[in-house]
Parts: structure tokens; sequence; C-alpha cells
């Protein structure tokens, strides 16, 4: 049941919600806007259940609590798991006066614990995320749309993939009311682990799903590029030797040359005589090659001989057997320089191939990945104390864990509590939203129920976990997510202030 307070008397078969600023008046029967309150026989109530996550401990082998002597036993044959209650399904603080709707104790490895629980309403907010992909997807800074409205923008192209920055409190609030809208709705379905068409200003269009690969213009991408142009010669250059004369690694970052890079100097390679367009780094890396594209390596390139600007004559030979390779392996072809230094195309030799392949077997699965971000440093902190700089201050010097639906969250350095959580390390359908519009995100803070007394924290507000469980027969239990730590273990050696 929810913890928000009624704040006027019923008229009819009306209550208000008083869980975030919209101050819905529902029917009986109805739910509010965020489809997550709904007004039963006059009672304002939670519709979906409070989660909390079990984490499975090891015991030796032993099956059953009583073969533990030091446990209490409650009579059950199979012990239940220790649980932690999240966020999700809590409720809010809002309005923020009052405490937040759980603080539980517990005792964790003989320390007395508590953890502040509520739903964060985050007008502040957005999602990081990632695309693991060699493909130009669109100029940096480039907004990006859904149904026609901007929800963000390019940011910068990171090591084998392309960044985007979405939400935040100028989209949310600063435009349009629509534009507001589909912002709100556009990170609650990436944050849920829905699939969303983004389509790039000036470039692509990018079906981005947490933990799945991205679709690109209709195509599915299966790797991310083992390295730039130059590492890969770097990774595999002692393959090629006596294979090829020349290999050359198209990339749209950092192109590589085999005979004029350090590995094939170091490897007594003889000048090949092949001279690449773009820019001349240092020897055998040569930037802007071609423009950014969705050919070989992230280039405009669909004919890898495009690249090439000359073959010198005094230095190149009848009989020179050329590589070019893409940095994922996904592009290849093989020549032989003719009697005229004209590259002729050529079936490709087994051991290149195995190179080849080997290139497509170091890189890894492209895949999407979305970071919530959020920021945590404004009046949510009035439920878990009344000093909330204290709070604050406690997150940074690592003595309150902050975690999100149980999952591990980072808090960025710096004034406030601006964190960042991957989405796949929720439960399922963690988030919500409300139409101010914001993200409604679960958000718990843990520390030493000593600490937490220093604090200011809201002491007469503390319910011990078993009474919290007995009182919420409806609530769900989820595993805890493997990799994620448990949110009771401390986050690291407290940093004293001095």
């Amino acid at each position: 049941m929810s913890e928000a307070v009624i704040t006027e008397p019923n008229t009819g078969d009306i209550v208000r919600c008083d869980a975030c600023p919209v101050l819905c008046r529902i029917r009986c029967g109805k739910v509010g806007a965020c489809d997550r309150y709904a007004n039963r026989d006059g009672e304002l109530i939670r519709l979906d259940p409070l989660v909390v996550t079990e984490h499975a401990i090891e015991r030796d082998g032993e099956l059953v609590p009583f073969l533990d002597a030091a446990a209490d036993w409650d009579g059950k044959l199979v012990a239940e798991p220790p649980v932690f209650v999240t966020g999700i399904g809590s409720g809010t603080t809002y309005p923020d006066y009052k405490p937040a709707p759980f603080i539980v104790a517990t005792e964790w490895q003989g320390v007395d614990t508590v953890t502040v629980v509520t739903e964060g309403i985050f007008s502040y907010c957005g999602a990081k995320v990632k695309i693991d992909t060699d493909r130009h997807l669109g100029p940096e800074q480039a907004a990006i749309r859904v149904d026609g409205e901007p929800v963000g923008h390019v940011t910068t192209a990171e090591y084998g993939s392309q960044m985007l920055s979405l939400g935040g409190v100028r989209h949310l609030t600063g435009g349009s009311k629509r534009e507001g809208t589909v912002t709100c709705a556009t990170l609650l379905a990436l944050c849920n682990g829905e699939a969303v068409d983004l389509t790039i200003d000036g470039g692509s269009t990018v079906t981005v799903q947490a933990g799945k690969a991205p679709v690109v213009d209709g195509e599915r991408e299966e790797r991310m590029r083992v390295g730039c142009g130059s590492a890969t010669i770097g990774i595999f250059a002692k393959q090629w030797i006596g294979h090829a004369d020349e290999v050359i690694v198209v990339d749209d970052h950092i192109t590589g040359v085999l005979s004029e890079h350090q590995a094939g100097r170091f490897l007594d390679m003889r000048p090949a005589g092949i001279r690449v367009r773009g820019r001349k780094s240092t020897p055998g890396r040569y930037f802007q090659v071609a423009e950014p594209g969705s050919g070989w390596g992230g280039t405009d390139v669909t004919d890898p001989l495009a690249i090439i600007d000359r073959i010198d004559s005094r230095t190149a030979w009848p009989g020179e057997r050329v590589l070019m390779v893409s940095t994922t392996g996904e592009d290849s072809a093989y020549f032989e320089l003719d009697g005229d230094l004209r590259p002729v195309p050529m079936p490709m030799p087994a051991p290149l191939q195995v190179v080849v392949d080997r290139i497509a077997e170091n890189c890894e699965p492209a895949l999407c990945t979305v970071l919530f971000m959020g920021g945590a440093g404004g009046s949510l902190r009035a439920g878990v104390t009344e000093n909330p700089v204290r709070l604050t201050r406690s997150v940074q010097d690592m003595i309150t864990r902050v975690t999100c639906g149980g999952a591990p969250a980072y808090v960025w350095p710096g004034g406030g509590i601006t964190l960042m959580a991957d989405v796949t390390r929720l439960p399922a359908n963690a988030f919500g939203y409300v139409p101010t519009p914001a993200l409604v995100a679960p958000i718990e803070f843990t520390l030493p129920r000593a600490a937490y007394e220093q604090l200011g924290g809201h002491m007469a507000s503390i319910r011990d976990l078993n009474a919290v469980l007995a009182q919420h027969p409806e609530l769900r239990r989820e595993p805890g997510r493997p990799g994620n730590p448990w949110p009771y273990d401390p986050p690291g050696d407290p940093k004293r202030r001095p």
C-alpha cells in the first residue's frame, strides 16, 4: 500500500494523490496519470508491488538452518535468503518534508544497518548511451530525434563505440510540452529495457535496446572493431609476415600501413611504395583517408582501392602482394600488382584468410549500453535527514552506499549526488514517470545505523526489516543480479573528513 498521504477530504468517490506535483484527483476504480497510483474504494494505493532482491549465501554445503548451531532457527526446513528492500514500488517522498517511505533497519555481518528507500522523482536526469559500432551514426553535436522531437545529441566517439546523450532537464522542461513528453517516454522505455528508434540529423536511424545489438539503418551490428587501423597492425603484424608485402587496415580514425608502421620496420619489412590518401600522422598512421560513413572501417569507402593516392614505381614491384582489410574483418580484399603496378584482385590466400578471421574473432559483440544518469542532490535528501548536506558528504566519503533498485551506482566526484547506473543490472520495469514530465527511479541509501543517527536521520521512522516484510505480503521477490555487489556490504574504507 502507498505511503502517500491524502491531502484533502474525499469528495464523493474522489481522492487526491500527493505522490508527485501533479496532484491527481482520482475517481474510485481509476488510476492516476502516471499509472502507478489508484483509488480503491476511497483509498489511495500503489499499484506495483514493493520489490526486494534476494542474496544467496553459500553455507559450505549446509542446506538447512538448524545445522548451523550459531543461527537462529525459525522452524523452516530451508533457510530464506537475506533480502534487500529496493525503491521499486516503495512510493516517493513528495512532498519532501516527510521521511522516506521506508527506512529499514537490519543487522548485516554484526553491524546494525539502515537503508533509506524511496522512488525519486528526477527532473534532472537522462541516459548516456554507448553504441558499439564502427559505422558513422551522425556528426558530433547532431540532434537525436524521436517522433520528430529532439531528445538528445551525438557526443564524442570512443574506441569502437559511438556515444549518445539523451534527455536532461532542457529537453524535459525547457522546450515544448510535446518535446518534454516524448523525451520522458523515450527515457522511460530505454531505462526499462525496451527498444527505441532514434533518428540522427544528418546521419542514421538506430534502434537502441539495452543489452542488445544496435540496428543501424535496418542492419544489425554484429561486432565492434578490434582497434583502430594502427592498433590492428600492432596486434597482427607478425602473423602477416611472409604472406603479404603490404597490409593496409582501413579505418575512419587511424588507417594503418604495415610496411611504414613501426611494427613493420621492427620486422625488417621492405618499403612497399603504396601511399594512401589522408593526412600522415606518424609513420604508417594516416588520418582522414575518407569521409565517415557505413563502409569499410567506418568510412564512406566501398572500394578499398579508392584510398590509394599513388604507387611509387621506384619502390613498388610487379607481383607485390597487398592485403586490405577493415578493423572488424567484415571487409577484406587481396591484390597483386601487375607489370604496370596496377592492383589486380586475386583470391585470398589461406594464411591471410586465417588472420582476417582472427581479426573478426577478436572483435567483441556489438551491444547497446544504457546508463541512467540523475541528480539526487536536491530535496529528495530531506526524506533521509533533516540536514541534507551531511548525506551528500557521507556519500562522498563512501560511508553511505547509493544503489538503484539494489544495483550498484557510480557517484560522480564533486558536489551533489550525481549518479549513473547500468539499467540492465536493475530488476525489470524498475523505472516509472510522472507527467510533469520526469522519470521516477528507485534509489536507496545504506549506511551503519550509528552513522545514520549522526546525519540527523529520521530515527523515529526506522522500521525493522522483518516487520516491513510482514506488512507487505504482496511484495515481489527478485533474485539478485549476478555480479551485483550486495548493498549491505560496506562500499569501501571510509575516508573521514578532518
